[in-house]
């Protein structure tokens, strides 16, 4: 699988993998975060989310251009590796909950995810373009570049594999040493019982709960100093998960610093190697043929929004599905809310090879898709994914009726779902976004101008940042009809987008010919 590639791929990927684990980190327990330290609702734990994830793509055209200004594409990296530790240092640093005054911890935190956002985007892009200047600087084929992708795709996401077990590891653990239990459901009844917003039915649940969740089995006699303790322990263990992305970053950090002089330089873009080893400076394209390419890509940029639109709801929607209507013990194993998030990085390492192999195979019968065939492929598989969990939801009831803070009850375990439908979800998607993400960032690769490679690559970041900026739809569906529509929305979506992308196919085909 690795032979023919350039030496740099792998470490590449390798350095890759400490923003991975931060970033998955964050996809595990961002919002639950939120939710726990702040009282905020699905919706403004979405807003924020969707904001985040947003900046991190949209951030890498700053980036770009900052990169591009300097001419130190590598040294821009390394700045992005340290702003992302320092992000990251600020999340760690425990701050008391329930918070004494929301707006001045809110905005800290808030500088804290803007601190990682912003390293994110001077880290990620170059890293990319890199990548891509390997395969653009040496003799190898479009399939290749395309398999390479896929290959640096799957060992970026070894770190996101550990991640979300890590920071609920920690969180877990640190609850134990202070005498509690891990329940993912009671920081919303601590919430609802210090606002005076509980019910009488979930107060006897959280009586309850809270007896179950205290080690030493006295029974909790005084429930406000029961619920501000609670909700401080637990948010006190994310803090310090946060902190261990620190320890990522600086071993990613020194994979990069080991590999630095292996990597090319993507400012000299426009320089081709031949088979002989020899430099030729690269064609640029006619005004006609600039323009068909730029009106291609910004074709696919337009589809690829709705894809990460609903792909990106595993850290949203999909997390709340995990808390509020999954059953969190299954075959003996007891499950965090977070681990779900190890199913997405996990497939992707171990479908890889499969998925390559099976490109590979249905070209050697001259019959492998064109990369827009395959990402429109890419959207059909993700909408079967929705429709998967718009048939389980039929008849679940509404989150406003099991929503402590709206005078809700939340689910005995015997009304929840088995874990096994977001397993199966989160395999549906992964294989959909192996269709989608690494071939399309090859295919940007590819079709974008010699001139216009920097801007076109950030063209993909910014159409990611803007369905990921639509993230907070989901939120709002989610706490407002059932969930059956809510799934069924995205269903619509993915397969409005597979049908524009098969409208465009002949004519992309074409211009990436």
């Amino acid at each position: 699988m690795f032979k023919g590639h350039p030496k740099g791929l792998i470490a590449a990927a390798l350095a890759n993998m400490g923003e991975r684990f931060g970033f998955y980190t964050m996809m595990a327990i961002l919002v639950l975060f939120l939710q726990a330290k702040f009282g905020l609702s699905g919706e403004n734990a979405g807003y924020i989310y969707a904001t985040f994830y947003a900046l991190i793509y949209i951030l890498s055209l700053v980036g770009g251009i900052i990169a591009d200004k300097t001419k130190n594409f590598k040294g821009t990296i390394l700045m992005g590796l340290v702003l992302m530790a320092v992000g990251y240092l600020v999340m760690s640093i425990p701050t008391p909950t329930p918070v004494p005054n929301q707006t001045l911890f809110l905005t800290y935190s808030l500088v804290g995810l803007f601190v990682i956002a912003f390293g994110n985007g001077l880290f990620k892009g170059n890293l990319q373009a890199l990548v891509g200047q390997m395969y653009d600087r040496g003799n190898y084929s479009d399939e290749k570049r395309g398999s390479g992708f896929q290959i640096f795709y799957m060992f970026i996401n070894v770190g996101a594999v550990v991640a979300p077990f890590i920071a609920p590891g920690i969180r877990t653990w640190w609850l134990r040493q202070n005498d509690f239990l891990y329940n993912a459901e009671l920081p919303s009844l601590c919430h609802a019982h210090l606002n005076g917003t509980i019910s009488p039915e979930s107060v006897n649940k959280f009586q309850a709960w809270a007896n179950e969740a205290t080690i030493s089995g006295t029974p909790v006699t005084d429930m406000t100093a029961f619920a501000n303790n609670y909700l401080n322990i637990f948010t006190e263990g994310f803090h310090y998960a946060f902190g261990v992305a620190i320890l990522a970053m600086a071993i990613s950090f020194i994979i990069y610093i080991a590999n630095k002089k292996r990597f090319p330089d993507p400012a000299h873009a426009a320089i081709k190697t031949d088979d002989k080893g020899n430099a030729h400076k690269i064609k640029e394209m006619d005004i006609k043929q600039v323009r068909q390419r730029i009106f291609a890509l910004l074709a696919v940029y337009g589809v690829v929004i709705f894809f990460w639109f609903s792909f990106h709801q595993n850290g949203l929607t999909l997390t709340f599905f995990a808390r509020d209507y999954t059953l969190l013990e299954f075959a003996g194993w007891n499950l965090s809310v977070e681990s779900f998030q190890a199913m997405n990085p996990f497939f992707v390492v171990f479908l890889t090879p499969i998925i390559v192999g099976l490109f590979g195979w249905l070209k050697n019968r001259g019959i492998e898709p064109s990369t827009p065939k395959k990402i429109a492929i890419g959207m059909f598989i993700a909408a079967s994914a929705y429709l998967l969990m718009s048939l389980s939801s039929v008849g679940l009831p509404l989150y406003s009726t099991i929503n402590p803070d709206l005078g809700g009850t939340p689910l005995d375990d015997v009304q929840k779902i088995t874990p096994l439908l977001l397993l199966g979800t989160y395999f549906i998607l992964t294989v959909a976004e192996l269709f989608i993400s690494p071939l399309g960032i090859a295919f940007v690769s590819k079709v974008a101008p010699p001139q216009y490679q920097g801007i076109m690559q950030g063209g993909w970041l910014g159409a990611t940042a803007l369905g990921n900026q639509l993230l907070f739809i989901g939120a709002i569906l989610y706490t407002h009809i059932p969930l059956w529509i809510t799934w069924g929305v995205f269903v619509v979506v993915c397969l409005l987008s597979m049908t524009m992308m098969l409208i465009m196919l002949k004519w992309l085909e074409r211009v990436s010919a």
